[in-house]
């Protein structure tokens, strides 16, 4: 999830263009921007707490906003990506000789801007379906309305279904069938009992009972509609599979012709149900916990008809309720900040630009590029990427715990690994879409049946692997098996990941670690599932499977050791991919960056040497604030270790960290070099 910039100069691909010489002007200029001692604390010893000592100053001086849950290097670029989106918005609505791009972003911006508009309506938006909802009479009309969201714009109900490429033949798309149909962000909100769970299931159903009562119930009829909710929605908690169990790629593809699944789920025709969700042409699908689908085949049943309609028309609400009048934006706050503790609701603004970037990214993705991003770091990524591929295949052959049979396969997928950079190659005009100024849930039903139409229209037309799967504003970066691409979109090729002015340090110990990173996923305990084209398939030789699985368990266990809150444990399992990923392109990165001229040099610069920069920047783009409630769900949610251990925990396995900060036995992240962990 992060990037890097001078890893080019390890293979001479960039002719020594980013190795500036150690007095050049531009670097005793802008040192503090980059490495700046104000944000360390100098008292913390690097060997006890490497994270504090680099980030302790910054983390005193920036408390998470009241409108956010955290506050970190990805947070503030960020806030500055929805500023610089909402200048393109407004720049849009104002126009009045307007092209269809800027008409329909500027329009549908309007509309979302126009509270007083917003508040008139009510809940009038959705009435008409819930009257609908209410004329349901039969488990067929419940099946029926369940398309009939989805291909409308409303929401997904009971289940989940997409189009997307067959995990194990990705030259075709198969429609996706898996768990779905509850709200809280865990199954085990719905089940545990400790204060936490209790807490958020109370606060939930008092969001549920709320929410009932702004389309009309009375309290006693609120009352019985939540408890109605929380029964099914319980229901299938316990029919879910474990977030730890849903990483298993094997154990979620369960394919079946569509006979064979209607014949195993009798009351569910997926013949007639495909074809009510408007997916044609399909005679098998992927279904990733066939369990839960039986569960939900026998619910319908035993589930009576009332309950049903209960049930539905709380999806129709809970989809609806951001973009409904401020009675139901406050209740649906009032439940979320119980899960995250946040004390202030985003700003409308700001709701709108991550809206209109979610559902619409393509088209104002192209207005950012053009304004805000630099077409030469397009350019500089891909040859950076180049060159820590390079790097990368250079320790693939040096491994000395895999056979030579693995190893060719290994570079074989390593060196077919696609780069998607900035930006799409092909921008999407969604041919279809209109906006209104005048009716904000209209056009976000709009929008979303655009985009539900897209994905199933896919099926029987080639796989289409050039398209991107993030917007181009996005701080992210990613790794996709069943493509084996990695995605940098625009948005986080800046500081504190990438700088053209940046010493190399900076540069590798930020992008260039994230650029490591997503390489890496193509070889962590999932992405090592997949092949060069990214099938599902096993291309281990077993012994070699084995022992990386020796080494993974390493990592496992570091990270159940580890704490957040003081008492809640990383879960190692969960985040094991991630974890993979931070100490395979943090070694990548550190070796590409021996190759450069600073590191070579090794001059100081602001007292620091080389080595020391460079682990210094890869702790910083990992400062973050987190409210105490935030990190208790993410704990539970998020596949990423917290912020700190992302820091901590890979430079323990790295010789080059203790010689640059000379950790000695009996500092508290001392590891004998026996202890620390080699994979990849």
């Amino acid at each position: 999830m992060k990037i890097n910039t001078t890893a080019l100069l390890a293979a001479g691909l960039l002719s020594g263009c980013l190795a500036f010489a150690s007095g050049d002007d531009r670097f005793s200029k802008e040192i503090p921007k980059y490495i700046d001692r104000a944000n360390m604390d100098l008292s913390v010893n690097p060997g006890n707490n490497f994270y504090r000592y680099a980030n302790g100053g910054w983390l005193r001086k920036n408390p998470v906003p009241g409108s956010k849950t955290r506050w970190g290097s990805f947070d503030m670029l960020r806030e500055e990506s929805s500023r610089r989106l909402q200048n393109l918005l407004q720049d849009a609505a104002k126009k009045t000789n307007r092209d269809r791009k800027t008409q329909i972003i500027g329009d549908f911006y309007t509309s979302g801007m126009d509270s007083i508009a917003i508040e008139a309506r009510g809940y009038q938006p959705i009435k008409t379906d819930l009257d609908r909802i209410a004329n349901i009479g039969s488990t067929a009309d419940v099946l029926h309305e369940i398309a009939y969201l989805k291909i409308n714009g409303l929401g997904s109900a009971l289940f989940n279904m997409a189009v997307g490429p067959d995990r194990k033949n990705v030259t075709r798309y198969i429609p996706n069938i898996s768990q779905g149909g509850t709200t809280l962000g865990d199954r085990d909100y719905y089940l545990n009992n400790d204060p936490r769970s209790i807490a958020i299931r109370e606060a939930y159903g008092n969001y549920l009972r709320r929410a009932f009562s702004l389309v009309g119930q009375d309290a006693a009829t609120a009352a019985a509609s939540a408890e109605t909710v929380l029964k099914i929605e319980t229901a299938l908690a316990k029919a879910q599979l474990s977030r730890i169990q849903m990483r298993d790629p094997n154990a979620t593809y369960n394919k079946f012709s569509v006979a064979d699944l209607s014949a195993v789920t009798p009351n569910m025709n997926w013949a007639n149900i495909l074809a009510e969700s408007r997916i044609a042409g399909a005679d098998s699908v992927v279904v990733t916990n066939p369990a839960f689908v039986k569960t939900v085949n026998e619910m319908l049943v035993a589930v009576p008809v009332g309950e049903w309609k209960t049930y539905l028309k709380w999806n129709l609400i809970k989809n609806a309720a951001p973009y409904l009048s401020s009675a139901f934006v406050n209740a649906e706050f009032a439940f979320s900040k119980v899960v995250s503790g946040q004390k202030e609701q985003t700003p409308r603004w700001q709701r709108l630009s991550s809206l209109i970037d979610r559902t619409l990214g393509d088209m104002i993705g192209e207005l950012y590029v053009t304004k805000y991003f630099k077409p030469e770091a397009k350019d500089y990524m891909v040859k950076m990427v180049n060159n820590l591929q390079s790097t990368f295949a250079d320790r693939i052959r040096r491994l000395d715990w895999m056979s030579d049979e693995t190893k060719t396969k290994a570079l074989e997928k390593l060196n077919a690994i696609a780069k998607k950079i900035a930006y799409p190659d092909k921008w999407k005009t969604y041919d279809g879409v209109t906006t209104d100024r005048r009716d904000f849930y209209g056009n976000v039903r709009r929008v979303s049946v655009w985009q539900y139409t897209y994905n199933v229209s896919r099926m029987g037309k080639p796989v289409d692997r050039k398209e991107m799967g993030m917007t181009p504003p996005t701080i992210n970066a990613s790794y996709s098996p069943s493509n084996n691409d990695i995605t940098f979109p625009a948005g986080i090729l800046q500081f504190p990941f990438f700088d053209f002015g940046a010493d190399d340090a900076v540069n590798y110990g930020g992008i260039a670690a994230v650029i490591g990173h997503e390489i890496t996923h193509g070889f962590d305990d999932q992405g090592r599932q997949f092949d060069a084209s990214g099938n599902l398939k096993d291309w281990w030789a077993r012994s070699d499977a084995d022992k990386f699985k020796s080494r993974a368990d390493q990592v496992v266990a570091q990270y159940n050791a580890l704490t957040v809150l003081d008492t809640i444990h990383v879960q190692g399992k969960l985040t094991l991919g991630e974890n993979l990923a931070d100490l395979g392109g943090l070694n990548m990165a550190y070796e590409a960056f021996t190759k450069t001229r600073q590191f070579k040099e090794g001059k100081k610069i602001d007292g620091l040497t080389p080595q020391q920069r460079f682990f210094l920047s890869w702790a910083q783009i990992w400062r973050n604030n987190t409210l105490p409630e935030t990190a208790a769900n993410l704990i539970k949610t998020d596949p990423h270790s917290p912020g700190e251990h992302r820091a901590n925990a890979p430079v323990t396995n790295i010789d080059a960290w203790y010689d640059a900060f000379q950790v000695k036995p009996g500092d508290k992240m001392y590891k004998p070099a026996e202890e620390r962990i080699k994979v990849w």
